[in-house]
């Protein structure tokens, strides 16, 4: 990792609204992408003349393939820079998109579906820009509507992609996801400021095989379980390649100082929650998307169905698409007023209220639209706060890499919904006149179960600790207690500060510590977790007077007072004192010299040796926490004395007296 620029330009040579149009927009056309295939399934076996299991292909790949760009080009976007990754992204998607459409076969439009699945990481980058580019009160609103844009451009997309299909034809539909996308690009390149927070480092390529292994196996049998059979051997082999890839992916990102995805940090209790969470919302969310337009669709001999086409059943989705919209700034205010929490509690809790309103009614087709729209609001509600609590838990130059993550965990919730609604509308059916339907208590089934993870994630979301940082952004250190940010324009620039973590001693790296920054107020600003060579980044709202905190397990913790101006952007931290185990060893009162002092763990292995020295004195390298047995042989070598001991962090005293056979020791911290 090398030193970057150490600002982020603070000019706007365009206005907010329209990089926040541009990045929300970028963000309707990936969730456009990846829906407006699913109207044309019915079709595709006759256009291209393949089977239907073939045609279920073309959501398959672009599943696995977002599952596999997603995490990599969100983490690239960190080290390298977010607007170059997000055009990246789009210029794969745009490419796959014409792929499709001009190569005219079944073998060439699935590697354009391919090609877009690398559009996935458009949300997660686009907002991890915003955080950078936007005054403070501001992004949660452009939060809320970029996240949002997942379940805009998937309600829209079923009516728009029939309305296309039935005009221009099948490559039709991927012209217009290229053109728009084309379009978009240019915007991007034009009005979206580039970031200079970012911290380049090694890029974690075994992290990156392991991960795509295990997501492409786990998404894999998930889709495809309901059509080989979910005791099948392919389907088996599948989870247990999955399991074997995770077994050799988590100690490999624990041990890797720059990992692709920083586990240590996605266990904190607030991103770990949040990202179950996320799990739990994308599968009630997409059981909306799935089941509404085939229960419309459904024909009016089953009782219950409508019998509505494929365009005005996807129109009837157009609704709920506004919904999302109108909620964005809705779910903005709750999330500035109250915080993001209790934004997202309670748009999981308003997506169970409609599940509960699509069991009861059923009936009409405004009834089957008004339960819709409450889940499509509960939905950008939810969707619109995961962002934020995740920035707000995470090093300020990492948001890319952590919403990237939290994007794949929703997909692993659509993809799991997608099986169970296969499942249950395929076993729970009536027969009409010879032909097979789904039962309506088939989709009152999946709406209950959509319901429960909905009920689940409300709970989830209770368990969220706050972060006493300030959401989706830092503080502002120049204005007083209460009083509101000033706008962008009048703010100090960002500060990216970094260095790396020394021993005093030799001038040694000190790896793997944590660096924590403050304000003169004591708030929390950013942290960062060293890598193994102890390099740091972290970035500073602007001038202004910081205290930093290092601390590594093994030395006394560190804590400096910065001043910018004044202080250098590339700043050491140098740890003077080793934390060790110390004390005194005596027989009857008198110092005992030359004495064996040991310290093993319970397992066998041996820790720390040291002598006693004239005055009786030892001192060893303080190990981690945790239960070890203390041994000391007497200087003839002929008397033991043993005892276990539990250490915790901090430095330890234990001082023994040898004039019993056991010895009696003393633990002082």
């Amino acid at each position: 990792m090398t030193a970057q620029p150490a600002e982020r330009s603070s000019t706007r040579t365009f206005p907010d609204w329209l990089i926040i149009a541009t990045l929300g927009c970028g963000g309707i056309v990936v969730s456009l992408e990846k829906t407006a295939v699913v109207p044309l399934l019915p079709e595709y076996p006759r256009i291209f003349g393949v089977t239907t299991d073939d045609v279920s292909w073309m959501v398959t790949v672009t599943l696995l393939s977002a599952a596999v760009a997603t995490p990599i080009v969100s983490r690239l976007a960190d080290m390298y820079g977010k607007r170059r990754m997000l055009l990246v992204a789009m210029v794969l998607m745009v490419t796959g998109a014409f792929t499709a459409s001009i190569g005219g076969t079944f073998t060439w439009a699935l590697v354009g579906r391919g090609l877009q699945g690398a559009g996935g990481a458009v949300i997660p980058v686009g907002i991890s820009i915003l955080r950078d580019a936007l005054p403070q009160k501001k992004i949660a609103g452009a939060v809320s509507l970029m996240s949002a844009s997942f379940g805009i451009g998937s309600a829209l997309g079923l009516p728009l992609a029939g309305l296309v299909y039935e005009r221009l034809g099948w490559q039709a539909t991927f012209w217009m996801v290229g053109v728009i996308g084309v379009l978009l690009i240019a915007a991007v390149a034009v009005f979206v400021p580039v970031s200079e927070v970012r911290t380049p480092a090694p890029f974690d390529y075994a992290g990156a095989i392991l991960l795509s292994a295990g997501m492409t196996a786990l998404l894999l049998a998930i889709t495809k379980g309901g059509v080989w059979g979910w005791t099948s051997y392919p389907v088996l082999g599948l989870l247990a390649a999955a399991a074997v890839a995770f077994a050799l992916w988590f100690p490999a990102e624990l041990r890797n100082g720059q990992p692709l995805v920083d586990l240590r940090t996605s266990a904190r209790r607030p991103v770990l929650l949040t990202n179950i969470g996320a799990v739990l919302v994308g599968f009630s969310m997409y059981a909306n998307m799935l089941v509404t337009t085939q229960q419309l669709q459904m024909s009016r001999e089953t009782g219950y169905g409508f019998g509505l086409s494929v365009l005005a059943a996807g129109l009837t989705m157009i609704p709920s698409g506004l919904a999302m919209v109108a909620a964005a700034p809705v779910s903005a205010r709750i999330t500035n007023t109250y915080g993001a929490k209790v934004t997202m509690v309670t748009g999981c809790a308003v997506m169970a209220a409609g599940y509960l309103w699509r069991v009861l009614f059923v009936a009409t087709v405004p009834e089957v639209i008004i339960g819709a729209v409450i889940v499509s609001v509960g939905t950008a509600v939810s969707m619109a706060a995961m962002p934020t609590i995740i920035m707000s838990n995470v090093p300020l130059t990492d948001t890319a890499a952590a919403n990237g993550v939290n994007t794949l965990l929703r997909s692993v919730g659509t993809s799991t919904c997608s099986a169970a609604v296969a499942a249950i509308l395929a076993s729970v059916t009536v027969t009409i006149n010879g032909t097979v339907f789904p039962d309506l208590d088939a989709f009152r089934t999946v709406f209950v179960l959509a319901g429960f993870a909905a009920i689940a994630a409300t709970g989830v979301s209770c368990l969220i600790p706050r972060s006493r940082r300030r959401e989706a952004t830092h503080p502002d250190l120049h204005a007083a207690p209460g009083q509101e940010q000033p706008q962008r324009a009048d703010r100090k620039r960002e500060l990216l500060v970094q260095g790396r973590m020394l021993s005093a001693q030799d001038g040694q790296p000190v790896g793997k510590g944590t660096v924590t920054v403050m304000d003169s107020e004591g708030r929390p600003v950013d942290w960062d977790r060293a890598d193994e060579d102890g390099r740091y980044s972290v970035v500073l709202p602007g001038d202004g007077r910081y205290v930093l905190v290092a601390n590594q397990v093994q030395w006394r913790p560190a804590a400096e007072v910065l001043s910018f101006p004044g202080s250098s952007l590339h700043h050491n931290i140098t740890f003077r004192h080793r934390l060790a185990l110390a004390g005194t060893i005596r027989h009857k009162g008198q110092p005992v010299s030359g004495a064996l002092v040991l310290l093993v763990r319970p397992g066998g292995e041996t820790s720390a040796a040291a002598r006693s020295d004239a005055s009786g004195r030892y001192e060893l390298t303080l190990p981690g926490a945790g239960t070890y047995i203390l041994t000391i042989v007497e200087p003839d070598g002929r008397r033991t004395h043993s005892r276990r001991v539990a250490l915790p962090a901090p430095d330890a005293v234990i001082d023994v007296e040898l004039g019993d056979r056991e010895p009696h020791t003393g633990l002082r911290i």
